[in-house]
Formats: C-alpha cells, sequence, structure tokens
C-alpha cells in the first residue's frame, strides 16, 4: 500500500492484491498444476517441474471463482507477481517489488532493495529481476523464460 502511494496506483487494487497474491502458495504441487492445467496456464515445461511457479497464476485464478474478484489489473498483478513480465504495468511492478521487501525478508541486499523502491521503482524492479536471476544462477536453478524476458524487455525501457 506504501508504494501504491507512493507511485499513484489504486491503493484497495495493492491492497487486494497484497493480501492475496499468495492464496494458492501452500497448495501442494499436485494440486497446482492440476488449477493451472484446467485454467490452461502452463507455458513451459519448467512449471511442471517447479509447479510453486504457477502459485500467481492458479491465485488469480482462484481469486474470482472464490471470490469473485474480477479486477483484470489485480488479477494480472498476483498472476505475474513470481516471474514478472514484458510491459508490467504499475501495480504489476509494485506487487512484485513488495513482495522481495515485505518486512519478513531477510536476504543480502534486501535493504538496499528497500531503499532504492522508494525513490525509482523501475529500477527497483529490475535489481529485483537481477538478484533473482542472480541467485538462481548461485544455486544452480532452471531459469524460467519470462523472468529473462521481462527482465530484458524492462532494460531496454528504462
Amino acid at each position: 500500500m506504501q508504494l501504491a502511494q507512493r507511485y499513484g496506483a489504486r491503493i484497495e487494487a495493492a491492497r487486494l492484491a497484497g493480501w492475496l497474491h499468495d492464496y494458492a502458495r501452500d497448495l501442494p504441487a499436485e494440486r497446482l498444476i492440476e488449477l493451472a492445467e484446467r485454467a490452461h496456464l502452463i507455458t513451459c515445461t519448467l512449471e511442471r517441474k517447479v509447479p510453486d511457479l504457477l502459485h500467481g497464476p492458479v491465485a488469480a485464478t482462484l481469486i474470482e471463482s472464490i471470490f469473485a474478484i474480477t479486477d483484470a489489473e489485480i488479477k494480472q498483478a498476483i498472476a505475474v507477481h513470481t516471474l514478472g513480465t514484458e510491459n508490467m504495468g504499475l501495480l504489476d511492478k509494485i506487487l512484485y517489488v513488495a513482495d522481495l521487501i515485505e518486512p519478513g525478508r531477510n536476504y543480502p541486499g534486501v535493504e538496499q532493495l528497500r531503499r532504492l523502491a522508494e525513490v525509482n521503482l523501475d529500477q527497483a524492479l529490475l535489481t529485483g529481476f537481477n538478484q533473482t536471476l542472480r541467485y538462481c544462477l548461485e544455486k544452480n536453478y532452471l531459469l524460467h523464460p519470462q523472468t529473462i524476458q521481462a527482465r530484458n524487455y524492462l532494460l531496454e525501457q528504462i
């Protein structure tokens, strides 16, 4: 909500997106895949290997059917809050960054990211993408092409 206020986004939309973005986070992997298949949300084989990556798109689908939330901006922000996407809207950026800097987060670089989020949302988003990709590379994790595309698109814009 603080980032929404700072950058001129709809505060109530940010509040709802913030509350509901991890709605599907604790679903078992098999259930995430099942729901994603039913809604045609799987975009690559990596998502079957790492089903947690589906929790955002699945949550966006569930909030409509369970809570009757049809606001496209809220659903989009929830859907892309883990991987990002090309041409992210203001609420998309805010939720992605807010998720990375929430008070419970403690990792190298989080304080720098928190400070950056207060002064330049796009730079904070780029830094967040870079930190995420660097972490995945250091851990030898698979990289989702959507995050790489989102990062490259943003970098070209700024």
